[in-house]
């Protein structure tokens, strides 16, 4: 029963595997300020063709740092960008995708705020910290970029949003951008599995002196959704090989319930890194803290304004929530001075983990082993008892 219990997990595993390969695939571009060779600005444009339809993912710090998806279902849209509009005190409308009518559907992230605190009692509590021990926190838009084209690598499409060392001394606030044309795991820890419908965003301050002994830090984001808003998910994943003691997945979805179409996703292990080794010894836990919503406008202007204007509160709801780094008793930022935190955004369903075929075969054996003693113990037995009969001479 066991052995056969284990044949199946390997054959299941092999046959999800297959699967994997089979996974739809897209045709990714990625382009530094399509259309302008004005370096004053970075704006990134992914786009991702195939199975009938076309993802726009576009990147930019421009205002409050941003990523906005559109999906539209059509192979030939293509994004429009109106510079002069873009870059002057009123974006609205700066940004479209043509054909308007193949959009189906939009989404944006902003990143706005890093938030420091001195966490006195090592408790990892950014919720429960006194606002005292508070630094003033670092609002994104008011950094400084620095120029991302001599970072686009169009063959492992992928790029770097890096602030300016202006901002900072002697450290950085990154954003590092990949997208895939087909499905497969990440290279880096946590190693997250993606689809070709996706794009990974890691967050990283690198070097940033921190203005105390016990800092902690966390990220704020807010979230553009139409019909309404987004609601968190918390999905046990899997102990795997790839991401060992991490057993929870975190999803930012829509909140349609009675929509039957796909929509927009944000998914993250709930583990950061404190050094750029990401090894185990490295992990510090993440704390997600609930959506509320936040007043009807865009903040400090970005490409998520360009793109939806003035339609907060009518059509799209806007909320923001907090990611917290850290866990009680464990180091602070100041140890390696280094913190590092990935995320998948992508269109359609959250891609869902699965063991590996190491693990697989693990299991396989670990199933089986038990039965195949049993099996080979039951045959030397026989063997054995059939020797003695056989030289076995009654007496007449």
């Amino acid at each position: 029963m066991a052995s056969d219990r284990g044949w199946r997990l390997l054959l299941f595993g092999l046959l999800c595997v297959g699967a994997l390969g089979q996974e739809q695939s897209r045709e990714v571009w990625l382009q530094y300020n399509p259309g302008t060779l004005d370096t004053s600005v970075n704006v990134l444009h992914a786009r991702a063709v195939g199975n009938g339809s076309t993802i726009h993912y576009v990147w930019s710090t421009l205002g409050t740092p941003a990523v906005l998806l559109i999906y539209s279902e059509s192979e030939t849209s293509q994004l429009r960008v109106n510079w002069s509009k873009l870059l002057s005190p009123e974006p609205q409308g700066a940004l479209s995708v043509e054909p308007a009518a193949s959009v189906r559907y939009a989404t944006a992230i902003l990143f706005t705020r890093i938030f420091e605190y001195q966490d006195v009692n090592n408790t990892a509590n950014f919720s429960g910290t006194d606002e005292k021990y508070f630094y003033p926190p670092y609002d994104l838009s008011r950094l400084r970029w620095e120029n991302a084209n001599a970072s686009v690598n169009a063959t492992s499409l992928s790029a770097n949003l890096t602030s300016d060392p202006s901002s900072f001394q002697n450290g950085s606030v990154s954003f590092r951008i990949s997208a895939y044309s087909t499905a497969g795991r990440d290279t880096s820890s946590p190693r997250l599995r993606h689809t070709a419908n996706c794009t990974k965003l890691e967050f990283l301050l690198a070097g940033i002196r921190p203005r105390g002994n016990n800092s902690r830090f966390a990220l704020e984001m807010a979230t553009v959704e139409q019909e309404g808003g987004k609601k968190m998910q918390s999905v046990r994943s899997i102990d795997d090989e790839y991401t060992p003691s991490v057993f929870e997945m975190m999803q930012l979805v829509p909140d349609a319930p009675n929509s039957s179409l796909a929509r927009g996703f944000l998914q993250w292990k709930s583990v950061a890194y404190g050094s750029p080794n990401g090894t185990r010894a490295d992990i510090l836990p993440c704390q997600l803290y609930p959506l509320r919503p936040v007043n009807a406008t865009f903040p400090a202007g970005s490409i998520a304004h360009a793109y939806f204007g003035d339609a907060l509160g009518d059509a799209y709801n806007l909320e923001a929530f907090n990611i917290s780094f850290g866990i009680a008793d464990g180091d602070f930022y100041d140890k390696n001075q280094f913190l590092s935190w990935s995320a998948l955004i992508g269109y359609g369903d959250p891609p869902r983990d699965s063991f590996s075929i190491l693990v697989i075969c693990i299991m396989a054996v670990a199933l089986g082993t038990p039965l195949l003693l049993l099996i080979i113990g039951a045959i030397v037995v026989t063997a054995m008892r059939h020797k003695v009969y056989s030289n076995y001479e009654p007496i007449n």
